[in-house]
């Protein structure tokens, strides 16, 4: 596909790299001519320097052969414009990101048929919704939803002490069978498993385990897995995330601390949340954060602007025994390094919003049978959790599960039919009008139809 990508900032890039990565021949637009000169070097794309939202420039860019058009500067009216220029332009789709704390849901719904645009993306909304799910699942590493909240995957460490050291999933199954839980990935010395029923767990894999939301808490109990309810949280830096998590928190009556340097956002954060504490300060300090109780806290939140002082002082805070402990960091590198060194709970506005844009360009090369709604990248990016609706013409429709043949490196994960969240067996089928999830490794997948190679003979 061709796709046009409007800013090539820090999520500009990360677009570029998912979307190259996938085979899309991908056209870059910068008003900046070092950025033009750095994303030419870094990668094999055409290049335009000019504003994104000018007619010489998406003339330029042939955007009337645009199959998708992705506007992703830092401000929110040039996403916009550059969008709505173009589908006048002849782009077939258009997404821009929409940043605003007071773009809410129904005016973003607004303003996405006003402009007629296919997708608007608010990456820290998306990634303060992030940041919560691992607060309210307080064990795991990483957490993502599934068909509209149907279902859970969590991802998380086993311990030397877990009871499921040394366990087979066969066995797994025979101790735990009153709740329906599936360990759909396993990840072990950088290698990644869609493990089989002889798969025996080990202390140090990280698992990732999926479940209804319903049963999320007693899987997690009968499992011997540690979950503590957090009732406090520091947050350092008052940014749009920040904005998006507090207001997450206190709706849900969890107590918020923002610690932050800039005089002006105190005063905003402190009048817009009367019900937070905020200070203004260094959260740097390890004087200030032990005056502000970190030793109490139950979880600390760390969203500055700066990858290197939030991973410095996550570990801080993992030294003085904080339970949970979750930090913002978008370069790749960085990320790798810090959790390789011990820190688990890490997010990446730039990958939350990557990540979307390659599941829409998939959606639109999909094949008959089913339509992707969600894509995720797992387990450090070696697996990905898909989603998808199932099709009238899916054509392996009602035949038990057991007589079909998957491809290597897929597990069907979850069945949703109506309020009906199944963990699949054998003998279940997959029915038109029902959610699948699927997990993936080592393979690029755009339908539900592609898994399956055939039936049993």
């Amino acid at each position: 596909m061709r796709i046009i990508v409007v800013g090539c900032g820090k999520i500009g890039k990360t677009i570029i790299a998912n979307l190259i990565r996938e085979k899309h021949e991908v056209v870059a637009i910068d008003s900046k001519p070092s950025i033009v000169a750095e994303v030419s070097n870094l990668f094999d794309v055409m290049a335009i320097c000019g504003n994104g939202a000018e007619y010489d420039k998406l003339e330029k860019a042939e955007v009337n052969k645009a199959d998708v058009f992705v506007a992703v500067t830092n401000s929110d009216e040039l996403n916009m414009l550059a969008c709505f220029a173009a589908k006048r332009m002849g782009a077939k789709h258009t997404v821009a990101r929409i940043r605003n704390a007071g773009n809410n849901d129904d005016s973003l719904a607004f303003m996405r048929k006003q402009l007629e645009l296919s997708v608007a993306i608010n990456p820290e909304k998306r990634t303060a919704r992030a940041i919560y799910n691992l607060l309210k699942l307080s064990s795991a590493s990483k957490v993502e939803t599934f068909g509209n909240h149907g279902f859970e995957m969590m991802e998380f460490t086993l311990r030397e002490s877990s009871a499921l050291d040394g366990l087979s999933l066969i066995d797994l199954k025979k101790k735990y069978n009153k709740t329906a839980f599936l360990v759909c990935a396993v990840g072990r010395d950088d290698k990644m498993f869609i493990p089989k029923g002889d798969f025996t767990l080990r202390a140090g894999d990280k698992v990732g385990l999926i479940m209804s939301e319903e049963d999320t808490t007693p899987v997690l109990k009968m499992l011997g897995i540690a979950q503590k309810q957090v009732r406090n949280v520091i947050v350092l830096g008052a940014g749009r995330t920040s904005y998006y998590l507090t207001e997450m928190l206190l709706k849900h009556r969890i107590s918020v601390k923002i610690i932050e340097r800039d005089k002006a956002r105190c005063e905003e954060f402190s009048e817009r949340f009367p019900r937070a504490e905020v200070v203004c300060g260094d959260g740097m300090s390890g004087d200030l954060l032990a005056e502000e109780g970190i030793s109490e806290a139950d979880a600390l939140v760390a969203l500055t602007g700066r990858d290197e002082e939030n991973i410095l002082i996550s570990f801080y805070a993992m030294s003085q025994s904080v339970p949970k402990v979750v930090a913002k960091v978008n370069r790749g590198e960085q990320s790798a390094l810090a959790e390789k060194l011990g820190l688990e709970c890490i997010v990446s506005p730039q990958k939350t919003v990557a990540d979307i844009l390659v599941r829409y360009a998939r959606a639109l090369q999909m094949s008959v049978g089913s339509e992707m709604e969600k894509l995720y990248s797992l387990m450090n990016g070696n697996a990905e959790g898909l989603e998808f609706n199932v099709l009238p013409d899916f054509p392996f429709c009602d035949i038990p599960l057991k007589r079909l043949r998957f491809k290597p490196g897929i597990l069907l994960a979850g069945i949703l039919r109506g309020k009906e969240k199944i963990i699949p067996g054998g003998d279940d089928v997959i029915k038109s009008g029902d959610k699948v999830i699927l997990i993936a490794s080592d393979c690029i997948v755009y339908s539900l139809t592609e898994v399956i190679e055939g039936e049993n003979e």
